[in-house]
């Protein structure tokens, strides 16, 4: 499967926002960028927009649980950021999911079977 690489920088998240193509979706908003690298890595943001702490952590492992399913088909040498809507901690991650690779096929990072 390979390993999961995550965006910790605050200044890779705003390149992404700033330079990235995004998607929009209901339960997910994704950006999407080449990087230098030809690794994978992603990063996931919830605001408090979302509501309290358990509903933004829920948020993030609807997110990351649709992400781990998709993982091995993605195209290396792209960053990806999600960012949870007010629907995602209130939504299965087979929701997500499809959601998700509906994004990733529009930016063609995702290897279809």
């Amino acid at each position: 499967m390979g390993k999961f690489l995550t965006i910790k920088e605050n200044r890779d998240f705003l390149r992404l926002y700033k330079k990235g193509k995004s998607f929009i979706g209901p339960s997910l908003v994704t950006y999407v960028l080449k990087n230098r690298s030809n690794e994978k890595r992603y990063g996931i943001t919830t605001s408090k927009k979302i509501g309290k702490a358990v509903q933004r952590n829920r948020a993030r492992r609807v997110i990351r649980a649709a992400l781990y399913d998709l993982y091995s088909d993605i195209i290396p040498g792209y960053d990806i950021v999600f960012v949870a809507r007010g629907k995602t901690p209130y939504v299965k991650s087979d929701v997500v999911k499809k959601e998700m690779s509906k994004h990733l096929k529009k930016a063609k990072i995702l290897r279809t079977a």
